[in-house]
Order: C-alpha cells, then structure tokens, then sequence
C-alpha cells in the first residue's frame, strides 16, 4: 500500500481512524514537504505551522476528513487570525489579518480538516495565472517554467506536487477548473449557490463565483462537497438539495446519458490546439464505450457575439468593488501604486461606466443563461464535452502587462477562457478530468458540463471516467514522494 501521504483524502481519513497514522503525522509530513518544495513552486504564502501542528494534537472534530491537511487559497475565504491578502499589495503592505473564519472555512474545520497554509493567487483573482506582483509567481511542478494556471494557481501545484491530498479554491471565470487542466488534477466548480461565501458576501461577481476544492480523486471533490454544501442563514439563494449525498453519485452508475460534444470555441475567436482537441475526441469515444449517446452537439447561445463585452462591463465593476472592499479593511483607499497595473485600469474602467450600464450588463447574461441553458433543461441533453483550455500549460511571464498597454493582460486571458467563463455566467455545475496528456508531457483537462443544480451526474459520469482511465498514478517531476 502507498504511504499515507500518497492517498488521497478519503484515504488518508480512513488511515486516521483506523489508527494507522496519526494526525499530528500527515500534518508534520505536510510541513515537511512544503519546505522541501516550496522554494522551488512557491505555492504557499503563508504558513500556519504552529497552528496546525496545535491543531492536530486535538482535539478534532470527529468529521469524515479528521486529520487530514488541507491549504486554503489567499482570496475570499479567510481564516482566523491568519494574513488575507488577495494578492495585493496594499493589504500585504498594510500586514491585514481577519479575525475570524468564513463560514466555508469553518465548514473545512468543522470536518476535521487541519488548516497548514495559504496559497498563492493573483491579484484579486482577476487573471487565469498566478503571478501576483505582490508574491512571485507560482511554477507548474510538471515544468517549473509554466504556469500553474489561476486563479487557483497555489493550490492546484500544492496538491499536484504533493504537498497536500486536496486544497481550497474558488472559481468565477475559470479558477478551479484552469489550474485542474494545467496541473492534471479534478476541479469541480458547483452550481451557483450550492457553497456559501458569506458571512462578509451574498455574492461575488454577480454571482459568477463558486467555491469548492481541487483533488487528486473524483471521491474526495464529491466527499468535501458533501460538507460544504448548502447555504449559511441569510444567503440570498441556495441551490436546490441533492436527491442524495454527492459522495454516493460518485459510486453509483449513471445510467445511458446524452452527451455534446464541443472541441472548438463557438464564437470563433480562439483557436484550439491540437493536443486539446485531441483530449476532446479521444474522452468522447471513451464515454461512446462506456454506453453512452454521444455527438456533436451544444448549446447554440455559446455563440453570442455580445457575450465578451457584458461580461466585461460586469467583471470591471468587481475590479471596482475589489479596491473599496480592501480599502474598507486597511482603513485607507487603494490606490494606483497600491495595486497592480492591471487591476487599476479595469477599475478606471468601471468608473467611466455607469450603475445602469452595469445592470443592463447583468440582465443581458442572465438571458444568456437562459438560452445556454436550455439545451439541456428543454432539448434533454445530460452533459457537454469541451475542452477546459485551448492549450495546455503556457509560459510564465504572458501576463506581464507592458508600460503603455496595462490591458494587455485582459486580452491574453481571454485566449483562456472561453470554454470556462460562460458557465459561471449561467451558474451551472462543470469539472475538468485530466484525462490526457500532451507529447511533452504536459497535463491536458477536459470539461463536462452538468445542469443546473446536477453535480451529481457531473460527479457520477466521472467517476465512470476515472475507473476507465486512471490518473492517480500520474506523478509531475516536482513532487514531494520523490
């Protein structure tokens, strides 16, 4: 059997309660190799030693994940007492601590987790890479001279390079499921309002966000969100209650399901590389062989030419916010040398809009949705194929943002998205399977696309996928088994 550390996180609880390691164990051998690995990722950015190994001693609450080490992403979810920078400067600078948990972290705590750190993302999470001015870039453990994706850059080369069995992120264009694809890892991104942000957000980003965790296992994203689902009182939605426990879908058989397939960008705009698509043909075929009805297929508003531009005008209000969110918790206005170029122009952007502008952004993507939607909620289709990303893991440094073209960025992340983003837009449940992987060696994720409120068949069909083509035993050269 594989060392404890080398399980997954179900794994490693069973290990716990059974008594054949203790929790102080897997959260020394976590420290230990966040220090062997680190200085060459740089996926943590705040360690939280004394507090973990405290922690561990006990007591524990008896919860299904008891013991097991777990990071948390810098960004939306705070933790006690622990630095919450976003990325930025200016709450960096200003040394900014919370003083308590957010309701998801104390979800996390609650299930017997044992919090060891924090994770690198980039600023605000505005960007699909994780190369924070503020902290450095983080480096991809299967090349060191990649990218690990973002926003949930940290955690996804955390948990690929072994540092922990899973780890926190959240997703409101892309950020699970990005650095999933990259790092050959599962990221699932729930439906809208089936994880609470509160109690400081009803909602972020008009609702595009979601947060969730990044895995090695199928059963470990559905056993965590298990945990985390449902709302905190007050939320302003929830998503509706699963027929039954997601870890169960994750056992259970799916039945003959419908399934699209999309291996190039409806709009046109962004060419998909041939490693991508080939991800994309060769997992149809496997779910053709696992019984399944599957064609070209998918939904006929993913085409919308206004798309890009409502979004936009609804992301730079965010950006917007962002800077009066940090402000109000250092006390003192962001400005321009207090964040990063980027960030700055997009707000500038926002200021020049209007509030009206902004909501008649948001009504036009909620008639996005609907039109999105509906292929699967009145033509009857089960899931949609996809790519997650057009390529596979790029070069650090393309989201440098040049003197004179501060949006430089926001274009190249766009070349990123398109596959993702518009299912935050229209809430529903996707996931990427590192199903394939590139002549170099490179991780390649594929995306399935769930209805509304159906994480279950999400989880369900993936399971199916993961017994067909295992990738547990894929291991990148960073890694802390050696």
């Amino acid at each position: 059997m594989p060392e404890p550390f080398d399980l997954d996180a179900t794994a490693q609880a069973a290990a716990v309660r059974s008594g054949d390691v203790s929790p102080a164990e897997l959260t020394e051998e976590s420290l230990a190799r966040i220090d062997r690995l680190d200085p060459e990722l740089h996926a943590v950015v705040h360690r939280l030693d004394d507090k973990a190994r405290a922690a561990a001693r006990g007591p524990l609450p008896d919860g299904p994940f008891r013991g097991v080490p777990i990071l948390v992403k810098d960004l939306t979810a705070h933790s006690a007492g622990d630095p919450f920078h976003e990325g930025m400067r200016a709450l960096r600078d200003a040394g900014h601590r919370e003083p308590d948990d957010s309701f998801l972290v104390g979800r996390l705590r609650g299930a017997g987790f044992v919090l060891v750190g924090r994770t690198n993302t980039p600023e605000m999470g505005i960007v699909p890479t994780t190369e924070p001015l503020a902290y450095g870039a983080t480096h991809n453990p299967w090349d060191t001279t990649r990218s690990a994706g973002g926003s949930s850059g940290g955690s996804g080369a955390a948990v690929a390079a072994g540092m922990v069995a899973l780890a926190h992120g959240n997703d409101g264009g892309g950020s699970i499921r990005i650095p999933s694809s990259v790092c050959g890892l599962y990221g699932l991104k729930p439906s809208r309002g089936r994880t609470s942000l509160g109690p400081q957000f009803g909602e972020v980003w008009a609702g595009f966000e979601a947060e969730h965790v990044l895995t090695r296992s199928v059963r470990d994203s559905a056993g965590v969100l298990d945990v985390l689902a449902g709302p905190m009182p007050g939320d302003p939605y929830t998503a509706p209650p699963p027929a039954r426990a997601f870890a169960e879908a994750a056992t259970g058989g799916a039945g003959r399901l419908r399934i699209g397939v999309c291996a190039a960008d409806p709009t046109g705009a962004t060419e998909v590389r041939p490693e991508c698509r080939a991800a994309v043909e060769a997992t149809a075929a496997l779910l053709e062989g696992l019984g399944h009805e599957v064609e070209e297929s998918w939904p006929a508003g993913l085409a919308a030419a206004e798309f890009v531009a409502n979004f936009i005008t609804v992301f730079t209000g965010y950006v917007e916010w962002c800077l009066e969110d940090a402000a109000g918790r250092i006390g003192r206005p962001v400005d321009a040398a207090g964040c990063e170029p980027l960030t700055w122009a997009l707000a500038e952007m926002s200021r020049g809009s209007s509030p009206g502008r902004y909501l008649a952004a948001v009504q036009a993507l909620h008639a996005f949705g609907r039109a999105v939607r509906s292929w699967w909620e009145v033509d009857g289709w089960d899931l949609l194929l996809t790519p997650t990303v057009p390529e596979p893991a790029w070069p650090l440094g393309q989201f440098t943002a040049p003197d004179d073209n501060p949006l430089a960025p926001l274009f190249r992340a766009a070349q990123i998205v398109p596959f993702t983003a518009p299912f935050n837009v229209t809430g529903q449940p996707a996931a990427s399977l590192p199903l394939h992987w590139s002549p170099g060696g490179l991780p390649v994720g594929v995306q399935l696309v769930g209805a509304y409120g159906r994480e279950d068949v999400v989880l369900a069909v993936s399971a199916q996928l993961e017994e067909a083509r295992p990738w547990a035993q894929r291991r990148p050269p960073v890694h802390g088994a050696g």
